[in-house]
């Protein structure tokens, strides 16, 4: 019987060297697992080549009637939640007969954990024990949030840092100068900038120009910045692992602080909230579009939780 084939579902951005490190980590994917017969394609649902929709139907037109689609980000927030699974649904309404099962978000994991140790010891002085300041994303999602807090504390353990803090570049407080002004009044002399984010892009970029911006304003400070995760033999490892995971059983997010099924402070009106797919710049004008079924956070859906 042949496997299922992989789907990688990727946001997309506006930074073509993004995109291939996307697309790159596809093409590791398709010769790591080729010898099992795993057919495995990527897109995206919105800003980058090629389209999800492109991916979902190459794969349909080789006869495949079940995917399984891992998302390709790190934590569990809008994304990963609703616009990857809305269009994947999507994607059912246009081949009908097709069904998916949906992996988890990659982090938190310890291999992320380990290729984050790896980038922060390239960029520090080996005499001194740094603070770290994990930078990440920034969601309106406040259990993402959270998990990115947890990323910092599991960093953290067991490793000879002064102390780790958490950052975001958009969307969620404390703002990157901030974060690093945190760490000034902790009492910190050495402070390297993780950035947590898998490919590079324009919320990166921007992590690293804000913080050599504080770093130029503090010179009495040594302030490096981390390269991000990349496309890396462990990522394409823990991607393999998350789809063997969501092929061999039911896998759920996490739903005691998800922000679609609890009303959290502030967040009260996404409760039970219908999720509708991005609309990718290659998509062709359909008409009807928004009546496509979209995946939806109430109890009992299978795919998102």
């Amino acid at each position: 019987m042949t496997p299922p084939p992989l789907v990688l579902a990727g946001h997309g951005s506006r930074d073509e060297e993004g995109a291939a490190a996307f697309r790159a980590l596809a093409s590791r994917l398709k010769e790591r697992l080729a010898p099992e017969g795993i057919e495995v394609a990527g897109g995206f649902i919105e800003l980058s080549e090629p389209p999800l929709r492109e991916a979902v139907a190459g794969l349909a037109s080789r006869g495949h009637r079940h995917l399984v689609a891992v998302p390709v980000v790190l934590s569990a927030a809008s994304h990963a939640k609703g616009d990857i699974p809305a269009s994947l649904a999507r994607e059912r309404a246009r081949h009908p007969g097709l069904t998916w099962s949906y992996g988890r978000p990659l982090g938190p994991h310890p291999v992320l954990l380990g290729l984050l140790a790896e980038r922060i010891a390239a960029v520090s002085d080996v005499m001194t024990a740094p603070a770290v300041l994990l930078a990440a994303r920034g969601t309106t999602d406040p259990d993402a949030n959270a998990e990115v807090c947890k990323t910092a504390r599991l960093l953290w353990e067991g490793r000879d840092y002064e102390f780790a803090e958490t950052a975001f570049v958009s969307l969620a407080e404390p703002g990157i100068p901030a974060g690093l002004e945190r760490c000034r009044r902790l009492g910190a002399r050495q402070i390297v900038v993780a950035r947590y984010f898998l490919f590079p892009g324009v919320l990166p970029d921007r992590v690293e120009e804000q913080s050599r911006a504080y770093a130029a304003a503090h010179p009495e400070l040594g302030v490096r910045v981390t390269d991000v995760l990349g496309d890396t033999g462990e990522l394409a490892g823990l991607v393999t692992g998350r789809y063997r995971e969501a092929l061999a059983g039911d896998i759920r997010m996490n739903c005691d602080t998800c922000a679609y099924r609890v009303a959290l402070p502030g967040s009260g009106h996404l409760v039970g909230a219908a999720q509708r797919p991005h609309t990718h710049p290659a998509e062709d004008s359909h008409p009807g579009e928004h009546g496509y079924p979209h995946a939806h956070h109430g109890a009992g859906h299978q795919h998102t939780h």
